[in-house]
């Protein structure tokens, strides 16, 4: 269909909801972002984008040959936990090289883009209640307003209140694990830069370059069940991330000591909604499949469904049937992608005996573990 002044309204304006947005203006549609911060903002984190994800990326034109904000990776580091010993080490995947973006870099590319293309934005509107008429959608907004458009497309996160009012209320699944995060200055350079995942019992920390190796990203997991809060920007003690990590050594036990200012938050368990589509409601992103980050995919297939949605459009001949296709083509692929980031939970985490037997595994078969996935990073959502 030609969605040429179609019009859309996009609730959330995270890297999903901004990529969604580009897409569809590509295609001449008129897109309105809504986003109830008062502005575009991040909170000092890193993310990945496989190569899956950056096809996406260059496809929309947000990115080129070179990866902008972005620190290519050579492969993956393994190291045991102690004194950082070597364990093995997984090259890049064939399709293509990740990139290591700040979160608030990619979506500030994103955001350019999209002002650059025509995009209007309404920041601080919160979003009271989605209505669906047989001809559109109002959108009803926090002090009367509201916004009437063709198709409506939530990109508003795990906890999205749109996915209950299509699935009706979810009780999430604590996985008793907590994360921390944090950036810390950084000023040594790898020729060759690696994500570093370094393994211990019941816990484990991914460190990674951001910003031309001036900052160094790490996320630090463990097993425990006396934190229940789920919100990303909830503030931790450095003293007791520090604590709870003091037997890592090496490298990592050096990065923890600079760390001032994390962010915890629990990890939940969703699955993949049950219901994605009413015809005129569409969800999008985190909002459709809430994925752990132990595969490190949760951008990439916002950016996945961001292109599918728009090609949907493109090839279908209304929006009932665009909103449809969408769903049954990428609901398949996102519970495959889900599933693999939920076993890499235990794997990270072994203890005693089958830890070492793991790590024994790791040094044989290490260079051939990229094949293992390489399903999900030479997927090209835009073919």
């Amino acid at each position: 269909m030609d969605i040429n002044g179609l019009k859309f309204g996009i609730i959330g304006g995270g890297i999903g909801g901004l990529a969604a947005a580009l897409a569809l203006r590509h295609q001449g549609a008129h897109v309105t972002v809504l986003e109830q911060a008062p502005e575009l903002a991040e909170v000092g984190a890193g993310l990945q984008i496989s190569a899956n994800g950056m096809v996406v990326l260059r496809a929309l034109n947000v990115v080129g040959k070179t990866p902008g904000a972005g620190v290519r990776s050579f492969g993956t580091v393994l190291r045991d936990y102690r004194a950082g010993r070597f364990v093995s080490e997984i090259p890049e995947p064939a399709a293509g090289p990740t990139y290591y973006y700040h979160r608030a870099d990619l979506l500030g590319l994103l955001h350019k883009a999209a002002l650059r293309e025509g995009v209007e934005f309404r920041l601080g509107s919160r979003v009271t209640e989605v209505c669906e008429h047989p001809s559109g959608v109002e959108i009803a907004l926090k002090g009367g307003a509201s916004l009437h458009v063709d198709c409506a497309i939530a990109a508003d996160g795990g906890r999205s209140e749109i996915r209950s009012s299509l699935n009706g209320p979810e009780v999430p699944e604590f996985t008793h694990q907590v994360a921390w995060r944090a950036t810390i200055p950084w000023a040594r350079r790898d020729q060759k830069p690696c994500a570093v995942l370094t393994m211990g019992p019941g816990r484990h920390v991914v460190t990674y370059p951001l910003r031309d190796h001036t900052l160094m990203n790490l996320v630090a997991v463990e097993e425990r069940s006396d934190w229940h809060e789920e919100g990303w920007r909830l503030r931790g003690d450095p003293e007791e991330l520090r604590a709870r990590f003091a037997d890592f050594g090496g490298l990592v036990g050096e990065m923890l000591e600079q760390v001032q200012e994390p962010n915890i938050w629990a990890l939940f368990l969703r699955p993949v909604a049950e219901r994605w589509q009413n015809g005129r409601v569409v969800l999008l992103g985190d909002a459709a499949h809430p994925t752990l980050p132990f595969m490190a995919q949760g951008a990439c297939l916002a950016l996945e469904d961001a292109w599918v949605l728009m090609r949907s459009f493109r090839d279908s001949t209304d929006v009932t049937q665009a909103l449809a296709a969408y769903e049954a083509c990428r609901r398949p692929r996102a519970q495959r992608v889900v599933a693999a980031a939920g076993a890499n939970a235990r794997n990270f985490h072994l203890r005693g005996p089958m830890r070492l037997a793991a790590q024994a595994a790791l040094m044989a078969l290490g260079p051939r573990l990229a094949r293992r996935y390489e399903w999900i990073y030479s997927h090209d959502a835009t073919v």
